[in-house]
């Protein structure tokens, strides 16, 4: 490689880095101002790209044209933002703070739909900037012009903000909203609407971001996951509320990958490694490394002491007539092949939402009773499905030894990964779970003779005796209650109640003599083993499997179906399973924008229920009492 090369893709990186900084800089204010992790921040910026090929293409003629259409998309994506943050966010300030996550979920299904709807599904390519078609010559290289601006606008964005922030009243509120929300709120400051100009300046940016980027990359529908990701990554690394920490992260996360592309391939003892391939897994490579060294971030401050949320009511064994009702409710369950000789469908459908609910369950055993948010749990999920395919094809093993040894490849990840993840707290954790779930997929993906690469692995069938729809349904009925009563056993046990302990009050947990840290590191491996059984369940039920299983996709369905179904209860993660899978089902099947209704539909149950389907219950006893 030389040194013109060298420098070329140090460009490239610089270029790449403004996009993600300006993304990282709004979802850092609006998390600092109103402690959302919001989901809905990389829908943004895709609206943000295809308003600007709309905006660009009317208008984009001449420079000052195409400058004003930026400029509009920024400003209707704050609008946009403000719209949001009034009508749906500012609902759900009094609910507890994964519930107002899940409404940026629901938001995000949404303006994916809408998009699909306005701009249709194909690619769309924007303009060119006027002026700035061409490319000038670097070190002997052709650069691109507009990348050059782009390096530009980052630091100049960097220094708006830094006076906004430092020199105007609105700024002086706002960094006193990060340090002492309360405080603000008795000197008689109007949160509500500095919540949302907040959210608005964040999306705002957001909305920027996509428009600079609208003549480099096209506008497609998975922009907004895609690019949240990275961002998320970004935030985190640089700590969460320090835009100044974000620029830091942006820079160093571009310049990595920039490297690892520019060296492509080098020979270690005798060995030749492709650098390259590694750009997948490089910003959560990163992100685990600075987790790892320093839990919050290149320039975050380590948190005070937190206040008391939401805390869910005593969990109770239970009554005669609660055990009665649930030994009914499964020997009706393992009646339902009896029932269902003309509908096998409804046998398959069921399957389908006995292995979500053992994958919730598992879940719903680390945040609930566990205290602990993880937004990677499908790592754990995705390792039993192809720990169940390296057992029947690589092994050569029957499906019966297949079966219950494949969660032993999740559980050996869960030991691994959680003894970093329970060093840490809050977001930080659940962020660095997603590090170790994306690690994992990007291996996946690229190890072709092991995994099958992207295109997975197929011919994953149960052996012959458990073929039938009836029959696999009813070993998975077995095994999903024995997961489920496991974990209920668990929760009213000594160990159980140490969990909890940790969960309540860390400090006083250890003064009485409980190692939280590894109470929650046990947790951590259990719920991964229960996760993979979940995964290995599914792989034969398929019969195949891919890199999908493994995805932020499948991380983010279980944590809908918990929140969907409640923290409160231990039957909450299997009410939510059961309402997620059989709406995603018959939602799909009604219309071609099923996301829209389906987010609607989470949108509406957040709002009118807080506390989850499950918790319900608990919310009436409140009332009543």
């Amino acid at each position: 490689m030389t040194l013109a090369s060298l420098a070329v893709q140090l460009l490239n990186g610089l270029a790449s880095a403004s996009a993600l900084f300006l993304m990282a800089a709004g979802l850092s204010l609006i998390f600092g101002v109103t402690r959302i992790v919001n989901f809905a921040h990389g829908s943004f910026y895709m609206v943000g790209v295809y308003l600007a090929y709309s905006l660009t293409s009317a208008w984009g003629g001449s420079a000052p044209g195409y400058w004003l259409a930026v400029l509009m998309v920024a400003l209707a994506a704050a609008a946009l933002g403000a719209l949001v943050e009034i009508v749906v966010l500012r609902r759900t300030y009094r609910s507890p703070p994964l519930f107002q996550l899940l409404a940026t979920f629901a938001v995000v299904l949404i303006l994916g739909d809408v998009a699909q709807w306005w701009w249709g599904p194909m690619d769309l390519f924007g303009p060119r900037a006027p002026g700035l078609e061409g490319a000038i010559t670097i070190f002997g290289r052709r650069f691109p012009s507009y990348d050059l601006l782009l390096i530009a606008v980052g630091p100049l964005v960097l220094l708006a903000l830094g006076w906004l922030l430092h020199r105007t009243r609105w700024g002086t509120l706002i960094r006193a909203a990060t340090q002492d929300r309360e405080m603000l709120g008795a000197l008689g400051v109007n949160q509500a609407w500095l919540f949302t100009s907040a959210f608005a300046l964040g999306c705002g940016l957001a909305g920027l971001a996509g428009a600079l980027q609208g003549p480099r990359i096209p506008a497609t529908l998975a922009l907004d996951l895609d690019i949240l990701v990275s961002v998320f990554v970004v935030v985190v690394v640089g700590g969460l509320g320090s835009i100044s920490g974000a620029f830091l992260a942006a820079l160093l996360i571009s310049q990595v990958q920039a490297l690892l592309t520019a060296f492509g391939q080098v020979e270690i003892a005798g060995y030749t490694v492709s650098l390259s391939r590694m750009t997948l897994m490089a910003e959560f490579l990163v992100m685990a490394i600075v987790l790892i060294w320093r839990p919050w971030g290149l320039l975050g401050k380590p948190p005070g002491p937190g206040r008391e949320g939401h805390r869910p009511p005593t969990l109770r064994p239970w009554s005669p007539r609660a055990r009665g009702l649930a030994l009914a409710i499964l020997a009706a369950l393992a009646l339902v092949p009896l029932t269902t000789g003309w509908w096998p469908y409804t046998t398959i459908l069921l399957t389908e939402i006995l292995i979500a609910a053992l994958f919730a369950v598992s879940l719903h055993w680390l945040m609930g009773p566990g205290g602990m948010d993880s937004f990677g749990h499908a790592a754990y999920f995705g390792l039993g499905a192809y720990g169940a395919a390296w057992f029947l094809q690589g092994w050569a093993l029957p499906m019966e030894a297949a079966l219950p040894l494949a969660p032993l490849v999740a559980l050996a990840g869960a030991v691994v990964f959680g003894a970093f993840c329970v060093r840490l707290s809050g977001v930080y954790l659940a962020m660095l779970t997603l590090a170790f779930a994306q690690l994992v997929w990007a291996t996946v993906y690229q190890w072709d003779d092991v995994t099958g690469g992207s295109n997975g692995l197929i011919g994953l069938w149960p052996a012959p005796w458990l073929s039938s729809p009836a029959a696999y349904y009813l070993l998975t009925l077995a095994l999903a209650a024995a997961g489920w009563m496991v974990i209920r056993r668990l929760v009213f046990s000594p160990f159980g109640y140490a969990l909890r302990a940790g969960r309540d009050s860390a400090l006083r947990a250890e003064a009485i003599g409980i190692d939280v840290r590894r109470t929650q590191w046990l947790a951590f491996v259990i719920a991964g083993g229960l996760a993979g059984l979940s995964g290995a369940l599914y792989a034969f039920a398929k019969g195949s499997i891919a890199p999908q299983v493994l995805g932020i996709e499948r991380s983010v369905d279980g944590l809908v179906m918990v929140l969907l179904g409640g923290l409160q209860t231990l039957t909450g993660p299997v009410v939510g399973a059961a309402a997620f899978t059989w709406l995603h089902d018959s939602v799909a099947r009604a219309t071609e924008y099923w996301h829209a209704l389906m987010g609607c539909i989470i949108l509406g149950l957040v709002l009118l229920a807080p506390h989850g389907l499950a918790g319900l219950r608990w919310a009436w006893r409140g009332r009543t009492a």
